[in-house]
């Protein structure tokens, strides 16, 4: 598998803490959305890790298809 299955078409508000390691899913499998929880085995498509730069919320992409991953870009409402 090389597509991500879109988890939803909007963005995830989350809050993060700045400095504080996570693992974004890139998969669309995960039931811990938008955090990878190791589903992606099997599919070619791997968890992307980021540090914030600023505590508070953040809207991490739903849909899979962003440009700037983690991050919401827009692009679900392209698809």
């Amino acid at each position: 598998m090389t597509e991500p299955r879109i988890a939803r078409k909007e963005p995830y508000a989350v809050e993060l803490e700045a400095g504080t390691p996570y693992f974004w899913c890139a998969c669309g499998h995960s039931a811990d959305q938008p955090m990878c929880d190791g589903n992606h085995k099997n599919t070619g498509l791997k968890p992307v890790g980021f540090k914030p730069d600023e505590s508070g919320t953040h809207y991490l992409c739903g849909c899979k298809h962003t440009k700037t991953p983690p991050y919401c870009d827009g692009s679900h409402a392209e698809l």
